[in-house]
């Protein structure tokens, strides 16, 4: 049986502008991105038609306005004429996916192509509370197609196309340092100090992947340590306009180990930092603005050197934290990143110069995206009713 290629397709609400993607995540694969190519057939209203990508970083509603300040910064806009055609369709077609679609739907069709900027973050969004309303913290990507008689005129809702992609980073290769973090604890009355070392297998942990922590405690204090317990806390920082931090646990194990004056504890403990465990959870950050059963916990921030932090919006960090009670709380952390296993470079993107192989047939999908819980969206915002 022949292999099929699910496009996804979104029509405006007059059915006079339709857009066609044969994905909707693109990656960042740090030394490249994979570009937004896509295909779109022309309005039937004579009127010019343009397609626009653009990054927006949203801190708070929409309304919200702080002394003249909008909570509101859009990152990257670029917007390009599709129709009448500024240049042959054949220099604006990459991949065969594309050639394809002109052929199935027609001389109708117009090909499209953007590129990210280096400078661009990945999609990260902040999970809502089951109670709150109105649109959330978010870095989000967003590709529009509208007509009008010029591309900066007010944009009618009827004859426009608004679809959410999202930009997602993979792993840079895996070095071969463990982490780990070694610390010496004296306190006051005790002859002999408290030795703790806290060590991670690998740098890089994949989403899904359990982390694993080795403890070795060697305890030559006075003091008894008990209620030994490790966390994965995911650090949120949001760089664009107040530096505010959100610290979240999102795996935890509590134990009742403990180490008694003279005594020495090595064991492995196993934490399983999973969306799954943190669906209901709010400010927990996620990869875009996608269902559970679709994303997964944000990406660790990988800023190239010569990008300034401000302008990612928010950044992303996650580490494992040891704490014990020695008469008064002891803790140790260690950093680590978690992303997404890299793939092969070019493997979603088809280009014209690669092997001949496509599937041969294609399904055609409408563009939906099934919304986090809690959140209302406005009448600005894509809506799967839309389609």
């Amino acid at each position: 049986m022949s292999p099929k290629h699910v496009v996804f397709k979104k029509v405006s609400r007059d059915k006079s502008v339709a857009v066609y993607m044969a994905k909707r995540d693109f990656v960042d694969h740090s030394d490249f991105v994979d570009p937004v190519v896509s295909i779109k057939p022309r309005c039937f209203l004579s009127l010019p038609v343009y397609v626009m990508l653009s990054c927006t970083f949203r801190y708070g509603r929409q309304d919200m306005d702080v002394m003249g300040v909008a909570f509101r910064r859009d990152l990257f806009i670029v917007t390009r004429q599709v129709y009448p055609e500024l240049q042959d369709k054949e220099k604006l077609t990459h991949t065969r996916i594309q050639q394809k679609l002109l052929h199935k739907l027609g001389d109708n069709a117009y090909p499209f192509f953007f590129e990210f900027p280096d400078n661009l973050p990945c999609s990260v969004s902040l999970q809502p509370g089951p109670n709150d309303v109105g649109k959330k913290c978010a870095v989000e990507f967003e590709v529009k197609a509208f007509c009008g008689e010029n591309q900066d005129e007010k944009i009618d809702k009827q004859s426009s196309v608004r679809l959410t992609i999202r930009k997602i980073q993979f792993s840079p290769e895996n070095t071969e340092v463990a982490p780990f973090a070694d610390m010496t604890f004296e306190f006051l009355m005790s002859e002999k100090p408290l030795h703790v070392k806290l060590t991670l297998p690998k740098e890089t942990f994949y989403h899904g992947e359990p982390v694993k922590a080795n403890v070795e405690i060697t305890n030559s204090s006075s003091r008894n340590i008990k209620d030994i317990s490790l966390s994965v806390e995911q650090v949120t920082n949001v760089v664009l306009y107040s530096n505010d931090k959100y610290v979240k646990s999102v795996a935890k194990e509590e134990t009742e180990d403990s180490v008694p004056s003279g005594t020495t504890l090595k064991k492995e403990y196993t934490l399983y930092p999973l969306l799954a465990y943190n669906k209901d959870r709010r400010g927990i950050a996620l990869d875009g603005r996608l269902k559970h059963e679709d994303t997964n916990l944000a990406s660790s921030s990988i800023v190239k050197q010569e990008v300034l932090k401000e302008v990612q919006g928010m950044l992303i960090s996650y580490k494992v934290v040891l704490k014990m009670i020695a008469s008064g709380e002891v803790s140790v952390e260690v950093p680590f990143k978690l992303m997404n296993p890299k793939s092969e470079p070019g493997k979603d993107l088809k280009c014209l110069t690669s092997p001949p192989y496509e599937p041969d047939d294609m399904v055609f999908e409408d563009f939906k995206r099934a919304y986090l819980k809690g959140v209302v969206y406005g009448d600005d915002d894509e809506s799967p009713t839309e389609a």
